[in-house]
């Protein structure tokens, strides 16, 4: 029986030493940094993967965009751009931004754009602001400094309307304005480029929606166009 006593004794001991009076702390110090935004999350979509048909020659469209970061902090990757019927890319943007919450519905943003494409290229430093607008209007700002002084704009806005919890129809139109005329580039200055479309979509999925849509697009020293869009959209 003192024996039985004895082994109780010493396993109760042993038990004491081995707890790490510090492990609770650091629990609750993990749950803490979760709420409070230091969790690491990622995620990309593809608004736009279409092909454009009509006007004076077929086209396709590529515009998207990701991000790796916290509830506050993020680093965002955007890319849009044309492919003509020729195989020649233009209007190819793409941005490296930092990212940062200020408002429940707002970031603020800051980085990098290159211009890349078939064209001569051109690199800019970028300053926006892209969030949720009033009504549940997405909205994205940003205003570019290149590194010849020249200005330029960009204003994108789109809103989802949804028809049934799987059909969306989404009206969207993007402005660019640029302070000066960039021939090499086919850009001219003032209000340089409307896009504007369009598009039902048909979510087969939660993450996957092929669409149709209709699309108007106008540069400065061409023609409108008018044309036909079918694509798909996901994200991840």
């Amino acid at each position: 029986m003192r024996f039985l006593l004895l082994l109780m004794i010493a396993s109760l001991a042993t038990g004491a030493k081995a707890e790490d009076p510090m492990a609770g702390m650091d629990m609750g110090m993990g749950a803490m940094k979760a709420e409070m935004g230091d969790q690491i999350y990622a995620h990309a979509l593809l608004d736009q993967f279409e092909g454009r048909f009509g006007g004076r020659d077929a086209q396709f469209r590529w515009d998207g965009q990701g991000w790796i970061g916290g509830d506050f902090d993020k680093l965002r990757v955007k890319s849009e751009g044309f492919v003509g019927g020729n195989g020649r890319v233009s209007d190819g943007d793409h941005e490296l931004l930092y990212d940062r919450a200020v408002s429940t519905y707002f970031d603020l943003q800051a980085g990098l754009r290159s211009d890349l494409d078939s064209h001569i290229s051109r690199n800019w430093a970028a300053f926006g602001v892209q969030g949720l607008a009033p009504f549940f209007f997405e909205l994205e700002a940003t205003g570019y400094v290149s590194d010849s002084g020249r200005l330029a704009g960009k204003l994108r806005t789109s809103y989802d309307l949804l028809l049934t919890q799987r059909l969306i129809l989404q009206p969207e139109i993007e402005l660019k304005l640029y302070s000066k005329p960039d021939p090499a580039r086919e850009i001219g200055s003032g209000l340089s480029d409307i896009d504007a479309g369009l598009r039902l979509r048909y979510e087969l999925a939660r993450k996957v929606a092929p669409y149709l849509g209709v699309t108007y697009a106008e540069q400065t020293g061409r023609s409108a166009d008018f044309r036909l869009v079918a694509g798909i959209r996901s994200w991840f």
